[in-house]
């Protein structure tokens, strides 16, 4: 398989995190979103949608939205609950990371640390502050329950909310408030074949 992304990319980065947890081969294809690489014929044909990551199957096939591909690599294994609630509780932390989480945290990282926090975008992203803390006490309030957000063994959940939680900082969102969040971090950091984002 391929993926097309950046590794700077939160969203790209998840994939490569559960590519690595499982240990499955794969080919990482960079594509610079800055130049314009996801407007290029050959990428509007896998994702006319214009957004990274994109995984190419062996037969071809395209899957882009990074959720909908962790759900597909994990398929099978224990990253996703076979148990038919949990499977659920799993898919409402990824629910809640695209609508209540990404659009804050990602977006005010994305404001300052690609377009280097411009004068005309600073109202934006101070913005996006209130709605990025408001998801943090979010899992805060869970991972005072849980070791990880599903239960006591990681999931999807865990890497698809790890991906830009982990960088928060970048964004202007300080983790030092976040006891239970930072250990969370840690406890993903330590499973065995966790990769970082460099």
């Amino acid at each position: 398989m391929r993926i097309f992304g950046d590794i700077q990319s939160g969203n790209c980065y998840k994939v490569k995190l559960l590519l690595s947890f499982l240990d499955l081969p794969h080919e990482w294809v960079h594509v610079d979103i800055l130049e314009g690489g996801t407007s290029k014929p050959d990428f509007l044909k896998m994702n006319p949608n214009s957004k990274i990551p994109v995984l190419e199957l062996d037969n071809h096939q395209y899957l882009s939205e990074s959720n909908a591909i962790l759900n597909y690599l994990a398929s099978g294994t224990a990253y996703l609950p076979d148990d038919n609630y949990l499977r659920a509780k799993t898919l409402q932390w990824m629910f809640f990371e695209q609508y209540s989480h990404e659009p804050y945290i990602a977006v005010a990282r994305y404001i300052a640390k690609y377009l280097g926090l411009p004068e005309d975008r600073r109202s934006d992203y101070e913005s996006k502050q209130a709605g990025g803390h408001k998801a943090l006490r979010v899992m805060e309030t869970q991972l005072a329950m849980t070791k990880y957000l599903v239960g006591e063994t990681p999931t999807i959940a865990d890497v698809c909310l790890y991906g830009y939680t982990h960088v928060a900082g970048e964004g202007g969102f300080e983790l030092e408030q976040y006891p239970r969040i930072q250990a969370w971090l840690q406890h993903i950091q330590s499973l065995p074949n966790y990769r970082g984002m460099q």
